[in-house]
């Protein structure tokens, strides 16, 4: 019987899931996830090849917690699996603070840890808690480890953690954590082998997608990025409005009556692409469209980009590479060539015809910068850290 492991990744409404073989390196076996948790749960499982092997819808209005879904998982995978047998489970958990550095084994006292961080991720931790108690319950035997997003920028200079807040707010936790880590630390292994002069250099990692942000990375250390103390910061993403004038939150609290609540609603799911546009939050809806809306809320998703490369570039002194990943990253050649333009002034010369063929290396050989397309891989990085922190 092979062993297996179980890589899990817990959205409000969803379970992510990947199978990897694991006796010698991670090798991806299925992946999939059960979505529409709370109204039309829904799940769809597929093979390497992207063939569906199963799939299964709930009735209409049916409600699952993660419990159910874990339940509904493991049960699933016990059919069929066949001779590969789950032996240890690894899980994204977006929030580490500054305790976790680096992927823990989970027991009761880092299970707590886990709890006490809800208030500094309220609309992520509390459902990656959720998943790994539901595994505890359902087999409790199985050994658990978290992998957390922000652990890879902890190393980042303490200057680049800090607001400009008093003293005793930075002592209860409140600093620039960074977000995309796991995503960012697997490019960076991925680029030193497809360009190792480049990543010992001055790098900085576009992670574009429905959640976007940007890295630099000093031989493939985390030096900046865009989000902060929340995943809410920096850049346009999806749903999300990226930086904001913190006087701007005030006012609307002081002269529209806005609560907490209402807030936090209007910057994590009523703004971003979907806001500026008022058509979608998904950008290939947005580049098919002819409205004006769209176009205007595609300029500004990738001004922004432009800015802030310009901003991690000063941070780390000059560029060597940009690297773009993520889903609009990878298949977006319009973002990453609007993108690109803007960096001309710092050296970047991009082959168009690459670009449109998707690279790997869309700059031209004469560039100063080299720019790539590196696909991430989230859950393989959380199998590596699984099994090495298991051991």
């Amino acid at each position: 019987m092979a062993n297996a492991q179980v890589v899990l990744n817990a959205g409000s409404s969803s379970l992510k899931f990947s199978v990897f073989l694991i006796d010698d390196a991670p090798t991806l076996l299925i992946s999939g996830q059960i979505e529409g948790l709370k109204t039309h749960a829904h799940f769809k499982a597929t093979d390497v090849n992207g063939a569906v092997v199963s799939e299964r819808a709930w009735a209409p209005d049916t409600s699952l917690s993660h419990r159910d879904a874990i339940e509904f998982l493991f049960e699933w995978g016990r059919g069929t699996l066949g001779a590969h047998r789950i032996v240890e489970a690894g899980h994204r958990v977006v929030h580490g603070g500054t305790r976790f550095t680096r992927p823990v084994r989970i027991d009761a006292a880092v299970l707590t840890a886990l709890d006490d961080l809800i208030p500094l991720a309220p609309l992520h931790q509390p459902h990656s808690v959720a998943a790994i108690r539901a595994v505890a319950e359902h087999v409790p035997d199985l050994p658990q480890v978290a992998c957390f997003d922000t652990a890879f920028h902890r190393d980042q200079p303490a200057v680049a953690q800090l607001f400009a807040l008093p003293r005793w707010l930075t002592a209860a936790g409140v600093r620039r954590y960074g977000f995309h880590g796991l995503s960012y630390e697997y490019v960076a292994s991925v680029f030193r082998r497809i360009d190792p002069v480049a990543a010992s250099g001055r790098t900085v990692v576009a992670h574009l997608g429905n959640g976007a942000s940007l890295c630099a990375m000093l031989d493939g250390r985390s030096i900046a990025t865009t989000m902060s103390f929340t995943p809410a910061d920096g850049l346009v993403m999806g749903t999300r409005a990226g930086t904001l004038d913190p006087g701007l939150l005030t006012y609307l609290m002081k002269q529209h009556g806005m609560d907490a609540d209402a807030i936090e609603k209007l910057i994590y799911h009523q703004s971003g692409l979907l806001g500026v546009s008022e058509i979608s939050s998904d950008m290939r809806e947005l580049q098919a469209s002819h409205d004006t809306r769209a176009a205007e809320a595609i300029e500004l998703f990738a001004y922004r980009i432009s800015r802030e490369l310009g901003s991690m570039a000063a941070a780390l002194g000059g560029l060597d590479a940009l690297v773009f990943t993520g889903g609009i990253g990878e298949n977006d050649a319009n973002i990453r060539e609007r993108v690109s333009r803007s960096a001309t002034w710092l050296g970047l010369t991009l082959d168009h015809s690459a670009n449109a063929s998707h690279g790997p290396r869309i700059s031209r050989p004469e560039s100063r910068v080299a720019a790539w397309i590196v696909p991430t891989n989230e859950e393989l990085m959380i199998a590596k850290h699984t099994r090495s922190t298991l051991g």
